[in-house]
């Protein structure tokens, strides 16, 4: 398969991060290295002069494999410079995103946002509310100056780039090793096709296990993603569908209609319409259900809860059908740091912003919070050699990437994804068709 930029990237990373990844094994293990990082960084903000509290979101909050870390490096900051930081971080869901919007819409916003680039940003740049990288280095030239250029995401409002990455996603398939041997499934491979996996699911089913850990009710989206992408090809997965009814469009309905598949042969959990997205990842966690697709981050809730037999996990392929190979992946870098205007033009915070993104970003904490992430950075990550079983296969199925694209669910306005993903629950238990389904999606 012709590969694609966005596939030399993501196995530089994955070559990279054999030799040059710093990772965080344990909550403890994560504070004392980002606490050795802050002490030996070069780079760190010089003490204010005159202390200022920011309020800064993020998304590392609840069970964010990097919480430990960001609360590390929040003390780190705040150590070297005097500042407070208000955290009002939270877990990234689509209620997380409106509260963002809405807290930027009454004036509420806070200084510093961690957030999605993509379309999800568009309203908040249209508004003036962030401020682009060219302002910024007009009076600070070197910021985000340790960062890849053509990889900062330009903004489909005016081009321009308003956030700096800390590090990407991939997202793939992880599996319980335990569950597969006990129902007489192999761990699958690069190769692994769609009916393989179905004949697969029949197996763990008939041994007592539930195939596929997923919650219809709350994150259909993994699922969408890679059923639309089994459906095409990496150069046309970014497409959105003008309507039901054109090629891209067939090609959404034949995804949805997949998924509805595994649910009419009993491959997802009982409880699949109502459980929590928690209720399903614990599924594979306690060793009651094989497959789960999720993103990096996922690495984190494993090292922390199942620390005692982390050697029951590991990531493989998507299964796959049609022109997409198994080893064709999705990932790519979807958020960044943003400094607000309002930050940006009080005097007694401007400074203290860009000094904490730029902490925030430098080569020491980026490699901190990357493990097996994509990174921007120039240098790469920092070297390790401590690497746990789970990073170790993550890392050793991204080498075997033939092609990474983007989600295509990040082209979709918030509330035309919400209104399909809203659906597919209907779609399954045929309350609506998937061309009623995208349909209604596109109206929104």
């Amino acid at each position: 398969m012709k590969k694609t930029l966005a596939l030399i990237l993501v196995l530089a990373m994955c070559l990279t991060a054999f030799t040059a990844c710093q990772p965080a094994t344990t909550a403890t293990t994560e504070e004392t290295t980002a606490t050795e990082a802050v002490a030996e960084a070069t780079d760190a903000p010089e003490a204010a002069a005159e202390p200022v509290s920011l309020t800064v979101v993020t998304s590392y909050g609840g069970d964010d494999g990097n919480r430990a870390n960001y609360e590390a490096a929040l003390a780190g900051y705040e150590a070297a410079t005097g500042n407070t930081v208000l955290d009002a971080s939270a877990t990234s869901n689509e209620e997380w995103k409106a509260k963002v919007m809405t807290d930027f819409e009454t004036g509420t916003e806070p200084d510093v946002l961690f957030y999605f680039n993509g379309s999800d940003s568009d309203a908040i740049i249209s508004a003036g509310k962030v401020v682009s990288l060219d302002d910024i280095r007009a009076v600070y030239p070197d910021y985000a100056s340790n960062m890849k250029e053509d990889m900062l995401v330009a903004s489909s409002v005016d081009g321009k780039i308003y956030s700096v990455p800390v590090n990407g996603y991939w997202e793939s398939m992880f599996v319980n090793t335990k569950v597969l041997e006990a129902a007489g499934v192999s761990v699958p491979g690069a190769d692994y096709t769609w009916d393989q996996f179905l004949a697969d699911c029949q197996l763990i089913k008939d041994a007592g296990f539930t195939p596929v850990a997923v919650s219809l009710q709350e994150v259909p989206h993994y699922w969408f993603e890679f059923t639309v992408y089994n459906n095409g090809s990496t150069a046309d997965h970014l497409n959105v569908p003008a309507s039901s009814s054109d090629e891209t469009g067939l090609k959404w309905a034949a995804g949805l209609e997949d998924i509805k598949a595994l649910y009419d042969a009993g491959f997802l959990p009982e409880n699949t319409l109502t459980a929590t997205d928690a209720e399903t990842v614990q599924l594979v966690a306690d060793g009651e259900a094989a497959f789960l697709i999720d993103g990096s981050w996922k690495i984190g809730f494993f090292q922390t809860n199942c620390a005692d037999h982390l050697e029951d996990f590991a990531l493989c392929y998507v299964p796959a059908k049609g022109d997409r190979a198994a080893t064709d992946l999705i990932g790519g870098i979807s958020m960044g740091y943003y400094i607000t205007e309002k930050a940006w033009e009080d005097p007694a915070k401007r400074d203290a912003a860009v000094k904490f993104v730029e902490y925030m970003t430098s080569d020491e904490q980026v490699s901190i919070f990357s493990v097996t992430a994509v990174t921007a950075l120039k240098n790469g990550v920092t070297a390790s050699d401590s690497l746990d079983s789970l990073q170790n296969s993550a890392i050793a199925m991204c080498a075997g990437a033939t092609s990474v694209v983007g989600a295509v669910q990040d082209k979709l306005t918030s509330e035309q994804r919400g209104d399909l993903f809203a659906n597919v629950k209907n779609i399954v238990t045929s309350k609506i068709t998937a061309a009623e389904a995208i349909d209604s999606a596109l109206a929104k």
